[in-house]
């Protein structure tokens, strides 16, 4: 368990954010935005535990016909890969599936904001190291915006619950761990490869629970099509986008993309729902844009207490 539960620095740690890293950095956001709603309408005729097996198995679909992601993995590796399909897909999909019955998507979006502060910090606790002044501040300013994003919906609370949001706090703490747990298998070889063999081993993991949730479902081409769509970018191309880029910077830098995830979800609310943002939610967007900016800085290692 030592071995599966550590980390790395990753390749590009002690640079500034590039152009390809700033590519890399915005994919995720802009599909997982859209996933929390797509999984609202997948719950409309399918069960949680069918939704979150059919965006698996359509993802594990879109990969597998990619030659990188056949690419070879030695056994010894399989215990790292399955923690990672536990932490990084079968029990956080399988979170916000069930929570997105009793809160709201856009809630679920917003609170999924948080992992960045979680990665964070276990990185710091597996690399045995304090994260620079400047990311400190990044990460703290970041968080300040998601709060202030959030702040309204919070306050209305009519469809939250402490269940849901509960759920949605274990598959932020599932994120922190296994971006960190994935850092070097990613570099090793190679993000499609990892990512196809973690959704194999997430499917294995939820399959069973979907067949008992076949009956407690129906058709509709609306649900389908937005599984489909959490499938082939949400759990497919998204998780290779993040992947590349937690080998490249690790996972501390890499996780703050996800601030942006509540700001699109807020937009794709306002754009395809026609819903009423609040004054406070744009400026906590322009503080999660500032915090990203400082926490994508290059790092200068800090001393250990130990150290000193």
């Amino acid at each position: 368990m030592a071995r599966v539960l550590s980390t790395v620095e990753g390749t590009h740690e002690a640079h500034a954010f590039g152009p390809a890293d700033w590519v890399l950095f915005a994919v995720p956001p802009l599909i997982w935005g859209f996933s929390f709603l797509f999984i609202a309408v997948g719950l409309e005729h399918f069960a949680p535990s069918v939704v979150t097996a059919g965006r698996i198995a359509l993802g594990a679909l879109a990969l597998g016909v990619l030659p990188a992601s056949r690419r070879f993995i030695p056994a010894r590796e399989w215990p790292r890969i399955l923690f990672v399909s536990a932490t990084w897909m079968a029990i956080p999909f399988t979170c916000f599936s069930i929570a997105e019955q009793w809160i709201s998507s856009s809630l679920a979006g917003m609170l999924n904001g948080a992992m960045p502060l979680v990665a964070a910090m276990v990185a710091c606790a597996m690399l045995g190291r304090l994260p620079t002044r400047p990311q400190v501040t990044g990460l703290l300013i970041g968080f300040a915006g998601v709060v202030l994003v959030m702040w309204p919906a919070l306050r209305d609370g009519g469809s939250s619950s402490v269940t849901g949001v509960g759920l949605v706090l274990l598959a932020i703490v599932c994120y922190g761990l296994a971006t960190n747990v994935s850092v070097p298998l990613q570099q090793r070889y190679g993000s499609l490869a990892v990512t196809f063999r973690s959704q194999l081993g997430a499917l294995a993991m939820t399959a069973p629970f979907a067949l008992f949730g076949i009956g407690g479902s129906t058709f509709g081409w609306r649900s389908l099509g937005a599984v489909a769509a959490l499938g082939a970018f949400g759990t497919g191309l998204a998780f290779v986008a993040l992947g590349a880029l937690l080998a490249r910077v690790g996972a501390a830098r890499a996780s703050v993309a996800v601030y942006f995830v509540p700001v699109v979800a807020v937009l794709a609310g306002v754009f395809v729902h026609g819903e009423h943002v609040e004054a406070v939610s744009l400026v906590g967007m322009a503080l999660v844009v500032g915090g990203a900016v400082l926490t994508g800085r290059a790092g200068v290692r800090q001393p250990t207490p130990a150290e000193r």
